[in-house]
């Protein structure tokens, strides 16, 4: 099996960029399925329901969140109907779901989401949380596949060796900067600490330059707004065993005006 996940989709130049590049990475990829991240998809901040269809609409199958999935208010009118929209599993009292089920080619791909605590939050723990997530789909899942929403280096990686040959992926995202340390763990598990961003090129993780800088230079606040011009797409391929659900290879995707979609790009299945 192919995944395709991209990486968190900011504003409006994140839709233009799934609108511009998707059809195009898909034309080669053909991946059997295409999760996103979609945290940041509203104005910079959450998701609305509109939006969330726009995303499927546009050759998205699933979306994941993050520590702005209750910034639209809109969001609790459908999140518990809307089963494609997978919300981080640590707020286990809230509305929606913490893991989502599908079928693909006959058998079950489980797409969970997490939040990191390190300068993030005080939610419920990610370890203990998909711990008791992969107990409770242990006989659902061939293979499964974890968005770690998280700031920090140090608790991706940690929470991607303690998981280790549990799950096929674990893919960061929330810092909007693609890391160039791909790999497959020992055990089978598939890893990158941050998939990246999909949305203005020439922000600051995606804003506008001028807001920060002056709060950066005065200390006085700032309204933040998603910047505006060229776009990038990021994303990661991750090939999947048919077998016993292990990684068979995970490769980066980093489109960007200075790094173009490359003419005559392939990736051959393993």
């Amino acid at each position: 099996m192919r995944i395709l996940f991209i990486g968190d989709i900011v504003g409006s130049p994140g839709r233009q960029a799934v609108e511009r590049y998707l059809p195009r990475v898909q034309d080669v990829v053909q991946a059997d399925i295409v999760i996103a991240n979609g945290e940041n998809v509203a104005d910079g901040r959450g998701i609305t329901p509109n939006l969330a269809e726009w995303l499927f609409d546009h050759g998205i199958d699933f979306i994941t969140m993050g520590n702005h999935v209750w910034d639209h208010p809109k969001i609790f009118d459908f999140i518990d109907q809307e089963k494609r929209l997978v919300r981080p599993a640590n707020f286990r009292l809230a509305p929606g779901q913490g893991y989502a089920l599908c079928s693909v080619g006959g058998r079950q791909l489980a797409i969970v989401n997490v939040l990191g605590r390190a300068f993030m939050g005080e939610w419920d723990e990610p370890l203990a949380v998909l711990s008791a997530v992969l107990e409770e789909i242990s006989d659902q899942a061939t293979w499964i596949v974890v968005d770690v929403h998280a700031e920090t280096t140090s608790e991706k990686q940690a929470l991607a060796w303690y998981f280790d040959g549990r799950v096929s992926a674990v893919v960061g995202t929330h810092t909007h900067v693609q890391t160039a340390d791909e790999r497959i763990l020992p055990g089978g598990t598939g890893y990158i600490t941050d998939v990246g961003m999909t949305g203005p090129f020439n922000g600051i993780i995606g804003m506008k330059k001028e807001p920060i800088l002056h709060k950066m230079i005065t200390h006085l606040p700032a309204r933040f707004e998603v910047a505006d011009g060229d776009c990038q797409f990021s994303a990661v391929i991750i090939d999947c065993e048919d077998e016993n659900g292990r990684c068979a290879a995970i490769r980066r995707v980093f489109i960007t005006p200075d790094h173009p979609w490359p003419d005559g790009a392939t990736f051959e299945r393993p």
